[in-house]
């Protein structure tokens, strides 16, 4: 009789930002748990343009909506960093950069409860979508991606939203702030 795959384990939190634990994904999201994600910012390599994504419609949270961070749920035994290098992987198919630390935002709107490790790479090369989690994608402006973060009721999800409104209050939005060769 053949066993049914094991459910992803993920690292649990607590409110201050502490590894406390670990559970299976869905009870995490079932019990609101505090947890954790790696999100990384593409950026093209002028940094004139950020990647937007639009999320399928069966994601376990804010489904079909748009995103400019690559990224999920930290793993258990996983550090941020790691997550973010393994989702923009994932995600986007892109290999062979180190996401830039940029900072941590919490998103507290229960029951989604996430300490968001935010992370930026530049990118030229080509993008290859996860067909389970990403149905099409674009590069936008600065100037477009600051409007959708300014729209609250726009298709950004809203942690994305707040973690990008807080990029554009840290660096501007210019081709200025984090920046590495890749």
């Amino acid at each position: 009789m053949p066993t049914a795959p094991a459910e992803e384990l993920v690292a649990v939190y607590d409110s201050a930002g502490a590894v406390v634990g670990s559970a299976p994904r869905s009870e995490m999201r079932a019990r609101g748990y505090w947890h954790a994600a790696g999100v990384v910012l593409v950026r093209s390599g002028d940094g004139q343009w950020v990647y937007v994504h639009l999320r399928a419609p069966d994601k376990d949270v804010f489904p079909g909506a748009e995103d400019c961070w690559a990224g999920g749920v930290v793993a258990a035994g996983e550090t941020p960093a790691e997550c973010a290098r393994r989702e923009l992987a994932e995600e986007l198919g892109i290999h062979g950069v180190t996401p830039v630390p940029l900072f941590v935002h919490v998103f507290n709107e229960p029951p989604v409860r996430c300490h968001n490790f935010a992370f930026e790479v530049r990118w030229d090369g080509p993008i290859r979508h996860q067909q389970e989690e990403i149905v099409d994608g674009r590069w936008v402006p600065l100037a477009e991606l600051r409007a959708l973060a300014e729209d609250p009721d726009g298709p950004l999800v809203p942690d994305g939203r707040r973690g990008v409104q807080e990029w554009f209050r840290r660096f501007g939005g210019t081709e200025a702030g984090p920046h590495q060769d890749h």
